[in-house]
């Protein structure tokens, strides 16, 4: 035990008080200065069972950090913007007890059943009643998951941690995260940061003062899945930004008032890229909204720009996604070398909002709706 004296330091032992004489010799070693401070050897050997895990917890930190200040997967590649991959943690796990679908245990995350369909048909389904009701709990499930992981939004947060909150409130809720091992991605929803568009992976970043953050949920139950998603403002957030921000949900308000009966899909995006043309903004062409039901991704496509050929004519029973993607700068993508994260090619900031919808006879459910009625944004509260 080391000997140094620091008189303004009290024992760390819980109801001691007493003044320190002795310092910890590993804390030393790691250089702990908090809690590593005790007045005798019998304080010491009596919380040491305690104490030692802050030696566990130094080190775990040291090695994280040293591995993330190294960590550089693609060498030479060239990045758009300022945002850099760090490392990620191992995929989660599902009990065998809940349901999943078909791409969920296959090696490469094939959906033999999505690639049937769009083999043989491109038919629009028309959902029965008992198929709306079931898909009606999958979404009001989805929003549960996406209300969660809202909830822990604050600077620092890294988006594993996101990952982990989405992935317990699945379990939670006996639902299947429907990313998880979609054609092998690996995580349990999307979180795209600043300039990611899309698709972006959870890792060990931990998130910035003035960043942006879409969280992308969807979940599989009753053998349907749901499709939600929304942008966050984290901290002191730029004008530019939040002017964004809300241009892409008002791009995906103007598709909304257009979903009823007897509305071809292909005028959807004329109305969003004209919003968006207007306020400074450009629309993402590679992805687009997509029905959705007992398969994750179907028919219809639905193209966000406009002048698109997309096929079909809105019918009740419908249920689709549309999910706008507005860029601040140009609408043309890059991909990173995961295959997955999709970013803007000037490096420029992109947001996203997206509903799962059912066509009615005068109009259109949004599934996949807040209580309030509006997006987290709007509540006049930044994450902090």
């Amino acid at each position: 035990m080391a000997t140094s004296t620091v008189d303004e330091h009290i024992c760390v032992t819980p109801n001691c008080g007493e003044k320190a004489k002795l310092r910890c010799p590993n804390c030393v070693k790691l250089d702990i200065i908090d809690g590593s401070y005790f007045c005798s050897q019998n304080c010491f050997k009596s919380y040491w069972q305690e104490h030692k895990k802050l030696h566990v917890q130094t080190k775990t930190s040291m090695s994280t950090n040293n591995f993330v200040e190294n960590y550089n997967p693609w060498p030479g590649f060239h990045f758009t913007g300022k945002l850099r991959p760090y490392p990620q943690t191992p995929r989660r796990l599902v009990p065998p007890n809940i349901p999943r679908p078909d791409y969920a245990d296959d090696p490469k995350g094939r959906s033999k059943s999505e690639e049937g369909e769009k083999s043989s048909s491109s038919t629009i389904r028309v959902l029965t009643e008992d198929e709306q009701d079931l898909l009606r709990e999958t979404c009001k499930l989805g929003r549960i998951v996406l209300d969660e992981a809202a909830r822990s939004l604050r600077i620092g947060i890294t988006t594993e941690e996101i990952d982990r909150i989405v992935h317990e409130c699945c379990i939670e809720n006996e639902c299947y995260p429907s990313p998880l091992n979609y054609y092998e991605f690996p995580k349990s929803c999307c979180t795209s940061v600043n300039e990611v568009i899309c698709h972006g992976i959870p890792d060990l970043r931990p998130l910035q003062d003035g960043d942006i953050l879409n969280i992308d949920i969807s979940v599989y139950k009753h053998g349907f899945h749901s499709d939600l998603n929304e942008t966050f403002l984290i901290g002191n957030v730029d004008q530019k930004s939040r002017d964004l921000v809300r241009t892409a949900y008002e791009c995906l308000e103007k598709a909304m008032e257009m979903i009823r009966p007897g509305t071809k899909y292909r005028d959807i995006g004329n109305e969003i890229q004209k919003h968006a043309t207007a306020n400074g903004c450009s629309v993402v062409r590679s992805y687009c909204g997509h029905g959705i039901h007992k398969l994750f991704h179907c028919a219809p496509n639905i193209p966000h720009y406009a002048k698109n050929k997309a096929i079909g004519v809105m019918k009740p029973g419908h249920s689709f996604t549309i999910e706008p993607m507005i860029n601040a700068g140009t609408w043309r993508d890059v991909l990173w070398n995961d295959n997955w994260t999709s970013v803007t090619e000037d490096g420029q900031r992109s947001a996203q909002f997206e509903h799962t919808f059912l066509v009615t006879d005068t109009g259109c459910d949004i599934l996949t709706a807040r209580s309030s009625g509006q997006p987290w944004f709007l509540d006049g509260n930044y994450i902090s």
